[in-house]
């Protein structure tokens, strides 16, 4: 266990090194930061004076052994646009995107796992193929068209809920249930599959004629087994919401990691986009190795040597 152990951690290294190398390059395809932060009317030397202070005038290569030598003491910099500190920015923001992923998981696994196993339950019925149809449009929407009729509709026509911004309760509904909906369909599709081939194993037809209850065949027995293929889904579906996140909370100004990164890529905030993709990377890669944890205690046979 301890050789997986330190393996795992070695490759999230080598995975995080390799995401951040791909960024600080391609990040700075996208033009000079400089040019948009000064505006048409400054002169050549106030350019000048501003790219040397972020240290864009040197070389790329003598940018990026920079980048790597102030990241190992951890210094991520400063935003170029507001010259505050990365790490200040980004902590700032960490509530609400955790708040968000929270809720958008509470909303995607409740309505995935409920929904999907009841309609392997209730196989042919008219409640499966309602279920069938939610996934099939759950996966199609996109996430921005979705988020603005979830508000024309319940903020704008029946005025139950707020429109944007962060604040109690109801201002997460909307978001969470935009964010969390499409990855609900993908759960939902995939228990039911999973539930249909556990249901019709030997061992689960062994615990009908003991005479155990259809509750506890279905949700102790069969549902144990079938939430495997889920968490294997899991660590993609963290990976999705990250994504998904830059588009709903840009719709629903909601103030956390994806309109944050949003901002800092329109404006070419090189140190910006480069410390939200560091802190959101070893959020999914630190999941997707737990993930890997979980999965001996949902099946005593997988063991890690």
């Amino acid at each position: 266990m301890q050789r997986y152990l330190f393996g795992r951690f070695l490759q999230t290294l080598f995975s995080l090194f390799v995401l951040l190398t791909i960024v600080f390059f391609a990040a700075r395809l996208t033009g000079d930061p400089v040019a948009l932060l000064v505006g048409e009317m400054a002169t050549r030397e106030q350019v000048e004076k501003l790219r040397a202070y972020h240290g864009l005038d040197k070389p790329m290569h003598v940018q990026y052994m920079l980048y790597l030598s102030h990241l190992a003491t951890g210094d991520l910099g400063r935003s170029i646009e507001s010259n505050r500190r990365v790490t200040t920015l980004v902590v700032q923001r960490v509530g609400a995107s955790l708040q968000l992923t929270a809720a958008a998981v509470l909303v995607s696994l409740t309505v995935g796992l409920v929904i999907g196993v009841y309609c392997a339950v209730k196989r042919g019925s008219m409640f499966d193929l309602l279920g069938r149809i939610f996934a099939v449009f759950g996966q199609s929407l996109p996430i921005f068209w979705l988020g603005l009729m979830l508000m024309l509709v319940f903020a704008v026509w029946l005025r139950l809920l707020p429109t944007s911004g962060r604040g109690g309760l109801s201002h997460i509904i909307l978001p969470a249930v935009t964010l969390g909906f499409w990855q609900s369909a993908g759960i939902l599709r995939l228990t039911r599959s999973s539930m249909l081939d556990i249901l019709s194993s030997e061992y689960i037809k062994l615990a009908r004629i003991k005479g155990l209850s259809e509750l506890i065949v279905i949700w102790k027995h069969a549902f144990k087994n079938g939430l495997i293929p889920v968490v294997t889904f899991f660590a993609v579906l963290l990976a999705n919401l990250v994504a998904g996140a830059v588009v709903t909370e840009t719709v629903f100004a909601w103030p956390g990691f994806g309109q944050l990164l949003m901002q800092a890529v329109i404006h070419r905030d090189f140190p910006l986009v480069q410390g939200i993709v560091l802190f959101v990377g070893l959020f999914v890669l630190l999941t997707n190795f737990l993930v890997d944890i979980l999965y001996t205690f949902l099946d005593p046979r997988i063991r890690y040597m």
